[in-house]
């Protein structure tokens, strides 16, 4: 399959690790960056690439750039934004499917994906089939499933972290040794972006007003100086 991926040259990786070998990648625009601020010189790469494309994987907003091209399915990253926020009640042209797509989230044995329409079920199915992936449905809500959970640990963790009651050190080894996750709350905030955390816990915030997202003070601050955390 042609894999065309707007703004998501920061997963360039982690996707062909995903979907292996046997598709072809074009990522828009080719060098990184964001589309939205280079969209006059991208659009002669987004012309050529299209035509021949049978899935957009969306980091952005664009679906105006492609909801003409016929048969085009399109995966919309939706950590920060549900599918009904996004489309309400304007039903779009093509099939479209939320995905997590934070990075270290999405290279797992399940695609963690979303509906808009459960009438796209069977579309979901061949199209994950063709992309050599199981996957599971969640929930269309901010924050799907996994980065609800993981970005909320971070937070729990930075209030930790912020009252000197443990190190990020002992944090981090506690959280590995007593979940078996892979990777400690501050390990795993750096992997996904400090900003990208904050932006799915303001997100889960304003949603919900679950005091479990109310964003720590530490968290904001790092997010203010664009820092990462000293591991």
């Amino acid at each position: 399959m042609h894999l065309l991926i707007l703004d998501g040259h920061h997963l360039a990786t982690e996707l062909r690790e995903k979907f292996g070998p046997g598709h072809q990648y074009t990522f828009v625009p080719e060098a990184g960056g964001r589309l939205v601020d280079e969209l006059e010189s991208a659009m002669p790469q987004l012309d050529e690439a299209l035509p021949t494309a049978d899935v957009v994987f969306d980091f952005g907003n664009y679906g105006p750039l492609y909801e003409e091209k016929e048969g085009i399915v399109a995966f919309v990253e939706a950590a920060t934004e549900s599918l009904v926020s996004r489309f309400g009640a304007a039903k779009p042209s093509y099939p479209v499917f939320g995905f997590c797509g934070l990075p270290t989230l999405l290279n797992r044995s399940l695609l963690e994906v979303s509906l808009y329409d459960p009438a796209n079920a069977e579309q979901l199915a061949a199209t994950c089939a063709a992309l050599d992936t199981d996957y599971r449905v969640v929930e269309d809500r901010v924050g799907m499933v996994t980065p609800r959970v993981v970005c909320m640990l971070i937070n729990e963790a930075c209030y930790t972290l912020q009252e000197g009651t443990a190190s990020i050190r002992d944090i981090d080894l506690g959280m590995k040794l007593g979940t078996n996750y892979p990777k400690g709350p501050f390990e795993w905030a750096n992997a996904i972006g400090v900003e990208r955390v904050y932006e799915v816990l303001n997100t889960l915030w304003e949603d919900t007003r679950d005091e479990r997202y109310k964003i720590c003070p530490l968290l904001k601050r790092m997010v203010q100086r664009e820092e990462s955390f000293a591991l």
